[in-house]
């Protein structure tokens, strides 16, 4: 079993346990790599995006943005109908790591940045979101990390203290966030290093 200074293990999805990049898509309908990263960089921005994960209708987002501009309206209108060509599949070290820490005992949970609809898909399309106890997504809450709220939402849920609660994701600004809020949190940066990690906080997992 664990060390039971951490009681909870909670996993960012996109970039930790699934290859998710508007760019697996785009590479498919723009070959010239410099419009390709002008379009995601113009258009389909990281920006405008946000509002999926807040719980914005996808289609119509890409409807009104296709509107904007009528040039690109069949690549704007791919993001909503072709949108599971951005997850090219799981991160198989990372969710190893994740059957590891629910192999110690310990019970895991999900907060994610995601639409509301693309959660329902990828749920039933990846067997390892059975391994968590729990799921808190930005597209059902209507808040996104790095909110606070989004956070608080996770611990009053499933009744987590923070400070026996271990949060991993890739993204600094939401390491930062759990860490004001007193959680434990480790930047992803592989899966060697998240083993690593984790036995320094008194995990007790996987020897890989």
């Amino acid at each position: 079993m664990a060390d039971r200074s951490i009681t909870a293990v909670v996993f960012d999805i996109g970039g930790v346990l699934l290859d998710w990049n508007p760019r697996h898509l785009y590479r498919k309908l723009i070959d010239d790599p410099a419009s390709l990263e002008e379009f995601l960089g113009r258009i389909c921005t990281p920006q405008w995006h946000l509002a999926h994960d807040l719980g914005a209708d996808i289609e119509q987002s890409c409807q009104e943005l296709a509107g904007q501009y009528p040039a690109k309206a069949d690549l704007i209108m791919a993001w909503a109908r072709r949108t599971e060509e951005m997850v090219v599949g799981q991160i198989d070290a990372g969710v190893q790591v994740l059957a590891e820490v629910r192999a110690s005992g310990l019970p895991c949970y999900a907060l994610s940045n995601m639409e509301a609809d693309t959660f329902a898909l990828r749920r039933d399309r990846f067997a390892f979101f059975d391994m968590f106890d729990g799921c808190v997504i930005s597209g059902i809450e209507r808040v996104a990390k790095p909110d606070p709220k989004i956070f608080e939402i996770l611990l009053a849920r499933y009744d987590l203290a923070p400070s026996a609660t271990l949060f991993i994701d890739d993204a600094d600004p939401n390491v930062a966030a759990a860490r004001g809020l007193g959680m434990v949190a480790i930047r992803y940066a592989g899966a060697g290093q998240l083993r690593a990690d984790l036995r320094e906080h008194g995990l007790r997992i996987g020897s890989g």
